[in-house]
């Protein structure tokens, strides 16, 4: 079914237009991103980080108000499960502000008959720790950067190489606009993430990039197109492709669905980062090459005057 999409002019028409979709996607994630920001959680901005349990199921808004009021600053309390929950306090101006805040709302939450809650764990990460890590996390993953990018100019003709990182680019650029957009915490988990989907997306570059340069190369008399032998290419790879990503979304979506609410940002991020990189290899990867002018003739094997009169000799 998808390959009679890929055929001709048909196949041709939706890559650009996929390419355009990316486009509009990625000025939409910068535009969230420039106004919206990131969540940032713990790990980077600090604070006091509570986990407890009730003795009965509670609604969530219900407590929330209840610690409302016996709270002066701001905190998110989140649901961990039926009767479990995490509430992260943001710092304040003293560590001994913050400190009196988490023992009035400990105190009426455990007191409360109603509630009857049990403190598990309470840590407070001071922002020195989160701005080390933060800077440390960015650095690895410019570090990585640098790596894919001096491999795929080795390995690839520089058109392909340029299509390459422009898809991992817009790979990560998606990740992080949704992560704005609905306001998902954003921690070491994802990240480390990141990381992955940098290696996910140029795997599956690699893959589409590498069937091109091969039909290119056997296209010495030119008779098809770059559109075709492109098109050409994407079909003979879009069975293993489907595959590798189902199969890994199906492991993602488990993360997602059972190993709870600490891993959901971990897994959601790479659940999208999996999707849109497989959207990225067929219609960037693929795709902007051939705007730049990608053809046979790149992988010509050139011959000097005097090579090519023993060619030519019967």
């Amino acid at each position: 079914m998808l390959n009679y999409f890929l055929k001709g002019e048909k196949g041709t028409r939706l890559r650009f237009m996929g390419m355009l979709l990316s486009a509009i996607l990625v000025l939409l994630s910068v535009f969230t991103l420039t106004h919206k920001g990131l969540n940032f959680g713990l790990d980077f901005t600090g604070g006091y980080l509570t986990e407890f349990t009730t003795s009965q199921s509670v609604e969530l808004k219900e407590l929330q108000s209840f610690i409302a009021k016996n709270h002066n600053g701001e905190f998110e309390l989140t649901a961990q499960g039926n009767s479990h929950f995490q509430l992260r306090e943001a710092p304040s101006a003293s560590t001994t502000s913050t400190a009196a805040n988490s023992l009035d709302w400990q105190s009426a939450v455990t007191q409360n008959d109603d509630i009857n809650a049990q403190v598990l764990s309470s840590a407070y990460i001071g922002s020195q720790v989160g701005d080390e890590l933060f800077d440390q996390g960015c650095l690895a993953m410019f570090a990585a950067m640098i790596a894919v990018m001096i491999y795929l100019a080795v390995r690839f003709e520089w058109r392909l190489a340029v299509g390459s990182v422009v898809a991992l680019m817009h790979d990560l650029i998606l990740v992080l606009g949704l992560f704005s957009l609905l306001q998902i915490e954003f921690n070491l988990t994802v990240l480390a993430s990141l990381l992955a989907i940098i290696g996910y997306s140029l795997n599956d570059s690699i893959i589409v990039g590498d069937r091109v340069r091969e039909l290119l190369r056997v296209q010495s008399n030119n008779i098809l197109s770059p559109a075709t032998i492109i098109n050409n290419a994407i079909k003979s790879t879009l069975t293993r492709t489907l595959i590798t990503s189902g199969t890994t979304l199906a492991t993602v979506a488990s993360v997602w669905l059972l190993a709870g609410a600490p891993l959901q940002g971990f897994a959601i991020a790479l659940f999208t980062g999996i999707v849109v990189g497989t959207f990225s290899s067929i219609c960037i990867a693929a795709t902007l090459p051939e705007l730049l002018g990608l053809s046979a003739k790149n992988y010509e094997v050139k011959v000097d005057a005097h090579t090519q009169t023993l060619l030519d000799m019967p």
